[in-house]
């Protein structure tokens, strides 16, 4: 894996990026290394340690961003588990509407809930209250979802601490 990963000045992650637009970034004195990879890049005159982690030497200001209100948004706000059963599982999740359209019910971050097929199929186009049946948790426009992407069970252990940030409970992705 040559992925590097980048912090910002502050030590927060900024990003993933390529082991050649890390170096460049070294040699330009742009950034310095935090951790180094065991391999070894050799050339006729240099010779250095890989990169794993860099980190800025001035601090990157990053607009705040609101989430974009998609399908797999709601799901990972939800943390893939059913909002009436708790079940959780990414391949049988829906999105489903707490007030269906059909009685006026608007596509928001406040009407829309990750449900399991067997819970929306229940509820069909009713509110819970008519279907008999309780959310676990109100839904709420989320603060932030990590939108760094680490490849499944690829994420190299010295990087854990930097991300640390990533790996908050669903309860503190979510504005109270």
């Amino acid at each position: 894996m040559n992925d590097v990963l980048v912090l910002n000045f502050t030590y927060e992650a900024l990003n993933i990026t390529s082991f050649q637009r890390a170096v460049k970034l070294l040699f330009s004195g742009k950034a310095e290394i935090v951790h180094r990879r065991d391999e070894i890049l050799k050339s006729t005159s240099y010779e250095m340690r890989l990169p794993s982690i860099i980190r800025m030497l001035y601090y990157i200001k990053r607009p705040m961003q609101k989430v974009a209100l998609t399908k797999k948004n709601v799901l990972l706000r939800d943390d893939y588990t059913c909002q009436y059963c708790n079940l959780k599982g990414e391949r049988m999740m829906t999105v489903d509407h707490v007030l269906p359209r059909s009685k006026g019910g608007p596509s928001t971050w406040e009407n829309l809930v990750c449900a399991c097929m067997r819970c929306n199929n229940r509820k069909n186009n009713r509110t819970p209250e008519h279907a008999n049946m309780r959310l676990k948790r109100k839904p709420k426009a989320p603060k932030y979802i990590p939108w760094i992407r680490v490849k499944r069970n690829t994420l190299p252990g010295e990087w854990h601490q930097f991300l640390f940030l990533y790996n908050v409970s669903i309860e503190d992705k979510i504005e109270v």
